[in-house]
């Protein structure tokens, strides 16, 4: 068995830039793309989280602390001021051990980021398993 460093991609948005809006909103990413993608934190190699300029409140990766990614090397950045950007925007890139294929993997683009990726996007309220949101289900 093959095993290969992946990336997984998400993104999400804040309603405010509060310490607290920002960790909720991280939290709430990671967890649908771990169960999502049935990910285990000892699969990840890294994860770089990035935020548009204007969160500036916390760190992304402390939500990722938080979930128990303690031996997971983690980067935080901003991005660029880009004219017409989706504001208030958290934005991850995971490096996944996995045998998976890169067409098995799902991303996750929720909230406000659904706009960037709509055929990305999971709603609130999206059910069932990984295996339907795949299918289009």
């Amino acid at each position: 068995m093959t095993i290969f460093c992946r990336g997984i991609r998400g993104a999400t948005t804040c309603d405010e830039n509060t310490r607290e809006a920002i960790l909720e909103a991280t939290r709430d990413l990671l967890q649908r793309i771990i169960a999502a993608n049935n990910v285990r934190p000892e699969d990840i190699a890294s994860a770089i989280f990035s935020t548009t300029p204007d969160l500036t409140a916390e760190f992304p990766a402390v939500a990722a602390r938080e979930l128990g990614w303690l031996d997971t090397a983690l980067l935080c950045t901003h991005e660029m001021a880009v004219p017409g950007s989706l504001p208030r925007c958290i934005r991850v890139l995971i490096h996944w051990n996995t045998t998976r294929r890169a067409d098995e993997i799902i991303h996750v683009y929720i909230r406000g980021a659904h706009t960037l990726r709509p055929d990305r996007s999971m709603t609130h309220a999206r059910t069932g398993s990984p295996e339907e949101w795949r299918s289009g289900g």
